[in-house]
């Protein structure tokens, strides 16, 4: 039986990718814990703080399928404690004189704050693939729409004309550096977790740092400068990174979804034959698994916060914000995923219309490259002036539904300096685009090495 819409059977598909479920389902919870476990033997063997052999034995023994999950549940709700049943649990199955050995020198939080660290290494190397085939995916769609000219929007109102690369590119830009967000954080979150009760690896004495970083080394994690029991800042960084990611990719569905409404249709998230818009109106083609991804981006956002909150720790040791980590981490994580190959479907197959974008480009007869005839203008009368001159045969454009051009070709303040061709020249959208080209190139040129 399952509870969450991570979890379930009916809905999941929509929510989470199956590869990031897998990076935090239990048995990948347990064998992280076992791996500390090892590591912190193998670690302290090398040091001389424990024998050889019994090291030997913990690694031997280490069989995360002979853990009983249903008894560890009970025993976690009996004990109240969220790891000493899983360390009874490990010195029966090594048993012997070697399974004293097991957690030596350790506190609970080292082993679950350093198996959280490996479950966030595995989900990172999982999102690295997936934005590196994204941006490859961005770029290359960038490029082959630099020349498709639409009308750019502020405010919701039309402005000036882009391409629809040039707005393709801006969203590889972010992914790009989120890659470069997740690179240059690893030194800072991924980081071992071995202090002791206290932090002060008292328990090891003054062998405790050799062994720290030999069990950073063994697990391929940082060794921290300090104990990082109440410093959160870590994945606090990380979860801001996720959020972060998670914001572009809802900000690329919430694009398609504007720019896929009826008054608009420009482009469409796709459409394949038997897939259903609406229960009563036959008619729909709703942009529905954007709208999926937008409600994703809210959901690992909301989580994501209370990595701030858990940065407020008291003392030593402070379990209250603690445990929300074993929640939100893997949350956002499976969430921001799910999201990121739900877009990387949508962007395989939408439908641009270049018809429809040159309609929209005309829909204002002119008003949308106002700029344009303005600084013309103002290279004879200033920029103020030409502003007013414009602003005045614009309104009186708009309010009498006239092309631009008809309007300033008789108004002898601009047709003085201006030739009547010249002005029907520089209202045309097309000849307005800026460095929509060159900025999709930048961005090539910036970001190719990071994609596949």
């Amino acid at each position: 039986m399952t509870s969450s819409v991570l979890d379930s059977e009916l809905l999941r598909g929509i929510y989470v990718s199956e590869e990031m479920r897998e990076i935090f389902s239990d048995d990948q919870l347990l064998q992280k814990w076992v791996n500390s476990w090892i590591a912190l033997a193998k670690a302290e063997a090398e040091v001389g703080i424990i024998p050889k052999e019994a090291a030997d034995e913990i690694e031997k023994n280490a069989d995360v399928s002979k853990f009983d999950k249903v008894a560890i549940r009970e025993g976690i709700v009996d004990t109240t404690h969220p790891l000493i049943v899983q360390i009874r649990h490990f010195t029966k199955m090594v048993g012997g004189k070697a399974s004293g050995y097991i957690h030596w020198g350790a506190t609970t939080q080292d082993i679950m704050d350093t198996a959280v660290v490996l479950q966030m290494k595995d989900a990172q190397i999982l999102l690295e693939k997936q934005l590196r085939s994204l941006l490859d995916q961005l770029l290359k769609l960038a490029k082959e729409h630099e020349s498709t000219v639409m009308p750019g929007r502020t405010h919701g109102q039309h402005a000036l004309p882009i391409t629809l690369g040039y707005k393709i590119a801006i969203w590889a830009d972010e992914i790009g550096k989120h890659l470069d967000r997740l690179e240059d954080g690893k030194k800072r979150y991924l980081v071992g977790s071995l202090g002791g009760a206290a932090g002060t690896l008292a328990s090891i004495h003054e062998d405790g740092l050799d062994v720290q970083q030999a069990f950073c080394e063994s697990l391929n994690l940082e060794q921290p400068t300090i104990t990082w029991h109440v410093q959160r800042d870590g994945l606090a960084e990380f979860s801001s990174i996720i959020a972060m990611i998670s914001g572009t990719i809802g900000k690329i569905a919430n694009e398609i979804i504007n720019l896929q409404k009826s008054e608009i249709g420009e482009i469409e998230e796709g459409f394949k034959m038997g897939q259903v818009g609406s229960s009563t109106m036959p008619h729909k083609r709703n942009p529905m698994i954007c709208e999926y991804v937008v409600g994703l981006t809210r959901l690992v956002q909301r989580n994501a916060s209370l990595s701030f909150d858990a940065m407020i720790q008291e003392h030593e040791r402070d379990m209250t914000f603690w445990t929300t980590e074993w929640s939100y981490i893997p949350q956002i994580c499976m969430l921001t995923s799910g999201g990121i190959e739900q877009m990387t479907g949508v962007l395989n197959r939408w439908i641009v219309y270049p018809d429809n974008m040159e309609r929209n480009l005309n829909q204002l007869q002119g008003l949308i490259v106002s700029e344009n005839l303005m600084l013309s203008l103002g290279e004879f009368v200033g920029r103020d002036t030409a502003h007013d001159l414009i602003y005045d045969v614009s309104m009186k454009a708009f309010e009498e539904n006239q092309p631009l051009a008809d309007i300033a070709v008789k108004d002898s303040r601009i047709t003085e300096h201006i030739s009547e061709q010249e002005i029907r020249n520089l209202l045309d959208p097309k000849s307005y685009i800026g460095l929509s080209k060159t900025f999709v190139d930048r961005v090539h040129k910036r970001w190719a090495h990071r994609s596949i």
